[in-house]
């Protein structure tokens, strides 16, 4: 496959788990402020901080607003991460290597973009209550993910999207959590109080995962929610599972799947394995005497290295006469 068409697969991936994530962030913490008590402000500023995109943030709005941050988020064609920015990239790529993706995919990607663009046109960001745009973005590119699930081929393109998506989804499971435990609870004499409750259950039902946790688990308090999102080998949203299946598909992009016992043959197969394993013989109580704060943005640098590394091995472009000389000398 040619390095532009997987780099633009790839990246297909990324962008459609990104503007999923945003969307639903967004609707966890609406209904999250509905929950609050009457005394507390709207808490939108965390959400800023999840993403990464705090200083371009400030940098342009006054406040933290609710209408302001959602626009940030969604509908802002600046911010490079923004649902309508994203979806808009996905598409790009998508239109480009449009021969490597089945029709039923690409028509429902094209149909979230025009749904996401009349979003914007209508101004959803000033509703009283505009939560049904963000319900159904995620529930479209969802079906998205069912769509191709059940029509592409697992071939090398499949791998590459698969790959894009799980190291997104591991980087915004991290962001959320970190910024949960470092900015939403200031206080401990919040610890174990109504609002820590509220505040912990919006973060499992951020990932989709307040259900699966209640069953696995029971109570709800810290230690047990670092480790579902972190460590749990079977939920779809913890950090160790999104790296378990991005190595998987590395595994196969690089041909090492069915050489057993082999290590690594490349960078980021060596970085990813190294993550892998950092987390698969982890203890939560280890993380959190560590600080985990600087757990998480340590497990971020890591997810950037092993994405520059992925680019340089399958995206990047060589010159062949240079390289050849360098093999000769």
């Amino acid at each position: 496959m040619l390095s532009r068409v997987a780099d633009s697969i790839y990246w297909v991936g990324r962008y459609l788990e990104r503007a999923e994530n945003y969307a639903r962030f967004i609707d966890v913490n609406f209904n999250l402020s509905l929950d609050l008590p009457p005394d507390l402000n709207e808490q939108w500023e965390p959400l800023v901080a999840a993403t990464g995109d705090y200083e371009a943030y400030s940098g342009r709005y006054k406040d933290f607003g609710r209408e302001s941050v959602i626009y940030f988020m969604a509908f802002d064609k600046e911010n490079p991460s923004s649902i309508i920015s994203t979806i808009s990239k996905a598409r790009e790529n998508a239109r480009i290597i449009r021969e490597n993706l089945s029709r039923e995919t690409w028509e429902k990607l094209n149909e979230i973009y025009h749904f996401v663009k009349n979003g914007k046109r209508k101004k959803v960001w000033q509703r009283d209550d505009p939560m049904d745009f963000f319900i159904k973005t995620k529930y479209s590119i969802q079906l998205l993910y069912g769509i191709a699930d059940n029509s592409v081929a697992r071939t090398q393109g499949w791998y590459f999207s698969q790959l894009g998506q799980f190291l997104e989804r591991a980087d915004k499971t991290s962001r959320i959590l970190d910024v949960k435990y470092h900015i939403l609870l200031p206080s401990v004499e919040e610890v174990g109080a109504t609002i820590d409750f509220l505040h912990w259950t919006a973060l499992l039902k951020s990932v989709s995962g307040f259900n699966t946790y209640r069953r696995l688990y029971g109570t709800i308090d810290p230690p047990g929610v670092v480790e579902f999102l972190v460590l749990d080998k079977s939920f779809p949203r913890s950090i160790l599972f999104c790296l378990k299946e991005a190595e998987r598909c590395l595994q196969r992009l690089s041909g090492t799947a069915s050489e057993a016992g082999y290590g690594y043959t490349n960078k980021a197969e060596k970085r990813l394995g190294a993550l892998r394993s950092e987390l698969e013989f982890a203890d939560v109580h280890d993380v959190i005497h560590f600080g985990l704060h600087e757990f998480m943005d340590s497990i971020q640098v890591k997810i950037n290295n092993i994405s520059d590394a992925i680019y340089d091995k399958f995206f990047k472009i060589t010159n062949n006469f240079v390289q050849a000389q360098n093999n000769q000398e």
